[in-house]
């Protein structure tokens, strides 16, 4: 644990997740907004989140793994492939960076328009528990998607892993929209409810991605494409066990453990 904390290449992974929230809650909101009476143009959120994500997967996916996500960050959690103090540093970080993106967001735009910030508005007709099922299946098929998409023991991969990520991101909103406003993302819905003080059924957007993440993860992980490790390793790289190195080589030039299945 302490060898991550001393390591710049953790801090930069953290400015790398608190930078790259920042720019999609600031993107994919501002797509949001209704400048104009009228119903909101569905596939033009759908497609500025996509292209967002796609956009800073490609910018750090090298860097920190581009989670940009709490419900991701809790998914390579439970799946045992990041520690437990890096999981809570890339959460605090996520929720920080969207936060900073709201808030630029809301200063830089008319007071007019601002009011609908939180674009995360539960349908009249969608119960509360039919809610947190939507948003728990749209976060299980992006995750699901990330896992695949980042799988380093896939041999030959084709096409491009943040253009597969942005179009997963896409289909969610294009679909959960109307149901729940599509959020996927904890920190995407808690950062305008920060600006806004406005909480009301708050807790669906946590639960809802948080389940969804982790039934996406734990079904690549175990079902899908099991990952054959021991209790003792996932402990270890739970603990954040620093991983043996080769003789001879300097620990400097080694990357954590947990960020081999996140290269693209």
């Amino acid at each position: 644990m302490m060898w991550e904390f001393r390591s710049f290449a953790f801090w930069r992974a953290i400015f790398a997740e608190f930078f790259a929230t920042m720019f999609y809650v600031f993107f994919g909101l501002g797509a949001s907004l209704k400048w104009a009476a009228g119903p909101a143009n569905v596939l033009n959120i759908a497609l500025a989140f996509g292209f967002a994500l796609a956009t800073l997967v490609q910018s750090v996916g090298h860097i920190s793994g581009a989670h940009i996500n709490p419900a991701v960050t809790f998914a390579f959690l439970i799946g045992s492939q990041m520690s437990f103090f890096r999981a809570i540093f890339y959460i605090a970080a996520q929720l920080l960076g969207a936060v900073a993106g709201a808030a630029v967001l809301y200063g830089v735009t008319p007071t007019a328009v601002r009011g609908n910030l939180a674009l995360n508005t539960i349908h009249p007709g969608v119960s509360l528990g039919q809610a947190t099922t939507v948003e728990a299946f749209l976060t299980l098929q992006f995750v699901l998607c990330i896992f695949a998409t980042f799988d380093e023991r896939r041999n030959g991969r084709m096409g491009s892993v943040s253009l597969a990520l942005g179009f997963s991101v896409a289909l969610g909103h294009l679909f959960g929209i109307y149901y729940t406003g599509a959020s996927m993302n904890p920190a995407r819905s808690f950062a305008p409810a920060v600006l806004t003080r406005n909480f009301v059924n708050h807790w669906v957007y946590w639960v809802g991605p948080i389940i969804g993440g982790a039934v996406g993860g734990l079904v690549y992980d175990f079902i899908l494409f099991p990952r054959m490790r021991g209790l003792n390793e996932r402990l270890s790289i739970l603990k954040g066990a620093r991983p043996a190195e080769p003789e001879g080589q300097r620990e400097t030039i080694r990357d954590p453990i947990e960020l081999k299945t996140q290269s693209l």
